[in-house]
């Protein structure tokens, strides 16, 4: 009978578009880490690129630390022996994370060590319904704690396959979302 109740067990859906769980902190003044898009399948341009444009044109008051100054960072400390790309950051696709643990918490505490930052912007990101549209999984971390303060889904405008248009409206509204309590983020911007 137990095997019954366990095969009947229902897993819960992955996050979709519109999840958001915890809060953004305000970010004014802060150094934040803003690794590389952690997943590329994306269709119409560059989502590190994308991603990095969005958060300082609506963040101005940040202080970013951006995927090419993490990576020269790193080549400056090799004996850290982390990375900033293929990160394990699956879990994030599959279910609500409150906090992270090894491996990827001790990727972010050597990360944070070079770049003088507690916390750190994470994405995934992926072409979808058939490549009309892009959407994005991600997540602020407390680098010290591995604490995560907000997790969520986005997805852009719907337009053209291939249009640069749809991969900016998803980082745009990623941005958005992130700097909602930061001054001149989120609302009505």
């Amino acid at each position: 009978m137990l095997l019954g109740a366990v095969a009947c067990a229902r897993h819960p859906a992955p996050p979709g578009p519109g999840t958001s769980l915890g809060a953004p902190p305000d970010l004014r003044g802060m150094r934040v880490m803003l690794l590389p898009v952690q997943r590329g399948g994306v269709a119409g341009g560059d989502p590190d690129a994308e991603l990095a444009f969005a958060l300082e044109t609506r963040g101005p008051q940040v202080q970013w630390v951006l995927p090419a100054a993490l990576d020269s960072a790193l080549e400056r400390s090799p004996s850290l022996q982390t990375r900033t790309h293929g990160l394990p950051v699956g879990m994030f696709e599959a279910a609500e994370v409150e906090r992270v643990g090894d491996p990827l918490y001790g990727d972010l505490r050597r990360l944070g060590a070079v770049a003088n930052s507690d916390i750190a912007v994470r994405a995934s990101a992926e072409t979808v319904e058939g490549g009309s549209a892009v959407q994005f999984w991600a997540a602020l971390v407390d680098i010290r704690t591995g604490r995560v303060f907000w997790f969520g889904v986005v997805r852009g405008e719907v337009g053209a396959a291939g249009d640069p248009g749809v991969l900016a409206s998803a980082a745009d509204k990623l941005a958005r979302t992130v700097l909602i309590r930061t001054v001149g983020g989120g609302a009505g911007g």
